[in-house]
């Protein structure tokens, strides 16, 4: 099968980016199914690329390999994963068994997440060419990593793009517990990677934790979207006199209460369950004044068209968090959201603190952990930015 590009709208694949968009495709030759393997070809008829079909997206093909010589068969994903794994490798102690083996397009590997949480795998199948090769790549995960069990959840709104149904259990070995238990640098976390946000952690944010820590000695932490507690653990691991934790979800503060006592912080933890928006004027009208306000909202556009109203939900956030932290306080602030880029989230921040009537510096830009690599030819790898600002 091979499908041939307009004229012109070759460039991105020459600079090794991996979609091909619908828009981009002038014909093919007979009905590929849905992630079968086609050849790529210029207007000219020159190869480029050998993809996965995707009759239902928007990206109607992901690129494998820009090697004409690399066919795709069960060595090919043999190669890919054990590279990928071995890059991993050095995280492979006692001190952090929550790792992300797999990122997806960054590793050569369009549509696959793989994580380590401690004896289990879990697996992300979000793309149709992923999908197809599900048993291939499972049998050799399983090979390469041996753990109890390897899990999915492939539950993700992406798969329905690619004309997917959601899909999640065991498979392969034992059927993980209702919750794991993991190190990150030392500190213990339960994880439920059954029900549990993305696979049961935010892994992406595993070092941005730690850098919390030095900040927060002697303070009242405020932790919002705080989930299952990670940023107040490293907040009172840096000795933190007090953290307040905000969620919407009363499980994940149950579970953040668990976490805490984990670890023997419970004494030191309050926990808050609301919308986030309105805690913050809560605590604007009570002249509540943190000294670290913690923002690590959920994506807030999930397409290019919600990009203008999630500006204003970031800004908004952001300004209601630095009236109310005291002066010389800190600011942790996130956006995961892959449509709002990182020059665009610094300017929102900088709307909200002339709307504060704040003087803000930004002392450090943050990223996601470095197992979450980013391939230079896929910049859209890089969706998770994050600020550590010192308000006046």
């Amino acid at each position: 099968m091979k499908i041939v590009l307009k004229p012109k709208r070759d460039e991105s694949l020459r600079r090794r980016h991996p979609w091909i968009f619908s828009g981009a495709i002038a014909a093919g030759d007979g009905a590929p199914a849905l992630g079968e393997t086609v050849d790529v070809y210029s207007a000219e008829h020159e190869w480029l690329a050998r993809a996965a079909w995707s009759p239902h997206s928007q990206i109607r093909a992901r690129v494998w390999t820009f090697a004409e010589q690399e066919i795709i068969d069960s060595s090919f994903f043999h190669l890919r994963l054990e590279r990928a794994l071995s890059s991993r490798r050095h995280y492979d102690d006692d001190e952090t068994t929550a790792v992300r083996l797999v990122n997806s397009e960054s590793d050569g590997l369009p549509g696959l997440i793989v994580d380590r949480y401690a004896d289990w795998l879990v697996c992300q199948f979000l793309s149709a060419g992923a999908e197809l090769w599900k048993p291939v790549i499972i049998d050799h995960l399983a090979n390469l990593w041996p753990t109890q069990g390897i899990y999915e959840r492939s539950d993700a709104p992406s798969r329905q793009k690619e004309g997917l149904k959601p899909l999640t259990g065991c498979l392969a070995g034992s059927p993980p517990p209702e919750l794991i238990q993991v190190h990150e640098h030392g500190l213990k976390l339960n994880v439920d990677i059954k029900r549990g946000h993305k696979t049961g952690l935010y892994l992406d944010q595993r070092e941005n934790r730690q850098a919390l820590a030095p900040f927060c000695r002697d303070s009242d932490v405020l932790n919002c979207f705080a989930y299952t507690g990670g940023f107040g653990l490293w907040a009172l691991r840096g000795g933190a006199a007090h953290i307040t934790n905000v969620d919407s979800s009363e499980e994940a503060l149950l579970l953040a209460e668990k976490n805490a006592h984990l670890n023997g912080f419970a004494s030191s933890i309050e926990t808050i369950r609301g919308d986030v928006f309105q805690i913050l004027r809560r605590f604007r009208e009570e002249k509540r004044r943190p000294t670290v306000v913690i923002l690590d909202p959920p994506k807030f556009a999930e397409n290019i068209g919600q990009i203008q109203r999630a500006s204003r939900g970031y800004k908004d956030i952001n300004m209601l968090a630095m009236q109310i932290l005291k002066p010389g306080g800190i600011l942790f602030t996130f956006s995961c959201s892959g449509h709002i880029a990182p020059p665009l989230f610094q300017k929102i921040v900088a709307d909200a603190a002339v709307d504060a009537d704040r003087e803000v510096q930004i002392i450090r830009q943050l990223s996601q952990a470095a197992d979450h690599p980013v391939k230079t030819s896929f910049p859209e790898g890089l969706y998770l930015k994050g600020l550590i600002c010192r308000v006046g």
